[in-house]
């Protein structure tokens, strides 16, 4: 059972499934810095939304912290810079406020075309004000959207239906999927220069704060219209309330703010601005969504599994053909770091057959894993595996060979001067796993928690004298497959025990006659 710390409210259709799952919900919301770094010690898992500051004080502090998981999307509050230093997987739900902010931006858009929040509280207060709020159609304007990614595709569609022109900026989009979404794709400041209508969503970083700034909003179309759903301090508050001012922009709707909570900005005061206090994703859907999708994240985190949203982990996405094999690859990992002795060494995967060229980066990370987890490396995760290599000096990389003769898929790892290759069979109903060569030998053995490797000279009676050490230890051998190689006249012992192998056992078999190296594997 692990402590799940919870700081700020989730909707509790997420936080009953890791109750569920038997986990402990510890919900402490309204902390201080200094009362959540007291709150954390002891945690496994922290679920935040974007109040929390997760900084590195607070990470050190959390000695048994496994993961963040963010109900959302942003993550400028957490330091996953420092959470990857640390192990720390960094997960978020990416896509359950995404409708919801989609028509939070289309509600703001109207809302500051028709200039509705103003009418509203004039008439509500006494004032038949209709020729002082005239607004202007959206049907034949420009829309300017910055940030191309999902919320920002389902605006376009929504704008579309409209009847609006659609523009779009983003680096990282190519011409030819924004002209299959209908968008004509230019740069910043073109975008800026023909927009009607400019509405933000990127992500905040280094890049994107202060993205609108006095100098930015200089180049806009005189009258645009700006509205911002996606997070505070990219649209400089200070530099558009001048800008309102002296007419350069008519007018602004936002939801977020550079902080927050808050109840002063200079753009509250001006009549043609539309406020809300960052309700984007405040839908019962998307709390449902978000609720839920974080608490499937945490639960594979605090079980060791593969998290699809963890954004510290650079393993891309994980196909149906890929997953499968993805316990065999750490298991090679780790069996060839057994065979390395504790020195690790560079390391290469190679794939074959179908899974060649499927996206292969996560099998790769996984035999990385084990490798580092074989050869001594505490608090080894998905998370730092990459770095530890770094800090160690040691490479990793993969490569793909389509063609697989004797098998539809296999992993071949390569480490220092050993090779080992498994792959998946089908037992019946069941996939198993098979560890098929090692160092070259042709074997077949499931991977088993304790193992030995013993290469000797292929000659009469040496499966005798390994068998017999082991019984006279007391020391069953599971399973055994020998692998001969005619030209070297050796041989490869590979066998799996009840239990493990004692160090002295192995160092005398070690210096038995014939006996060329042997290895303690193991693999739990």
């Amino acid at each position: 059972m692990a402590r799940v710390l919870v700081s700020e409210e989730i909707a509790d259709s997420g936080l009953q499934e890791l109750r569920n799952a038997g986990h402990e919900v510890d919900i402490r919301l309204g902390l201080s810095p200094a009362e959540l770094i007291d709150a954390i010690q002891g945690a496994h898992a922290l679920i935040i939304r974007s109040a929390t500051q997760v900084d590195a004080a607070t990470l050190e502090a959390a000695k048994d912290l496994i993961v963040v998981g963010r109900a959302g999307i942003g993550l400028d509050n957490v330091d996953v810079a420092k959470a990857t230093e640390l192990g720390v997987m960094v997960v978020n739900a990416p896509v359950s406020n995404i409708l919801s902010a989609a028509e939070q931006t289309m509600a703001l858009l109207l809302a500051q075309a028709r200039n509705i929040p103003q009418a509203h509280s004039a008439l509500k207060n006494g004032k038949w004000e209709r020729s002082k709020w005239e607004g202007v159609e959206l049907y034949g304007k420009t829309i300017g959207i910055v940030g191309l990614g999902k919320i920002g595709a389902l605006v376009a569609q929504r704008a579309m239906a409209f009847g609006m022109h659609l523009i779009a900026y983003d680096p990282y989009v190519s011409e030819d999927r924004a002209r299959h979404m209908g968008i004509e794709l230019v740069d910043l400041d073109t975008l800026l220069a023909r927009s009607d209508f400019i509405t933000i969503h990127l992500p905040k970083n280094k890049e994107t704060t202060n993205l609108l700034n006095a100098d930015s909003l200089k180049k806009t179309k005189r009258g645009v219209r700006i509205i911002n759903v996606a997070r505070g301090g990219i649209v400089n508050e200070a530099d558009l309330a001048e800008a309102i001012r002296n007419g350069q922009v008519q007018g602004a709707a936002l939801d977020v703010f550079e902080k927050e909570p808050t109840t002063e900005s200079p753009l509250f005061e001006l009549p043609s601005v539309v406020v809300v206090p960052h309700l984007g994703a405040s839908t019962v859907e998307a709390q449902d969504k978000a609720g839920v999708t974080i608490a499937e994240q945490v639960q594979l985190a605090l079980a060791g599994d593969f998290v699809p949203f963890a954004v510290n982990v650079s393993a891309g996405e994980v196909s149906n053909v890929v997953r499968p094999f993805m316990g065999l690859a750490e298991v090679l990992g780790r069996f060839i770091g057994g065979l390395l002795d504790g020195e690790p060494a560079d390391l290469e995967v190679i794939y074959h057959g179908e899974l060649a060229g499927s996206g292969t980066k996560i099998l790769t990370l996984c035999a990385l894993k084990g490798l580092l987890v074989a050869t001594g490396h505490e608090g080894v995760s998905f998370v730092n595996a990459p770095q530890l290599a770094a800090e160690h000096n040691l490479t990793f990389s993969e490569s793909s060979i389509v063609d697989s003769p004797e098998y539809v898929n296999l992993i071949t790892v390569k480490s220092g001067h050993h090779t080992v290759s498994g792959t998946l069979m089908t037992i019946g109903t069941r996939l198993e796993t098979r560890i098929v060569s090692v160092d070259l030998h042709s074997v077949e053995i499931p991977p088993a928690s304790s193992m030995l490797v013993v290469n000797n000279d292929d000659r009469p009676g040496m499966i005798g004298r390994v068998g017999i050490a082991l019984g006279e230890a007391g020391i069953s051998i599971s399973s055994m497959s020998v692998g001969p190689d005619p030209t070297s006249k050796t041989a490869l012992m590979v066998l799996s025990t009840d239990t493990p192998t004692p160090s002295e056992v192995v160092d005398r078999l070690r210096g038995t006659d014939g006996i060329k190296d042997i290895h303690l594997i193991t693999l739990r």
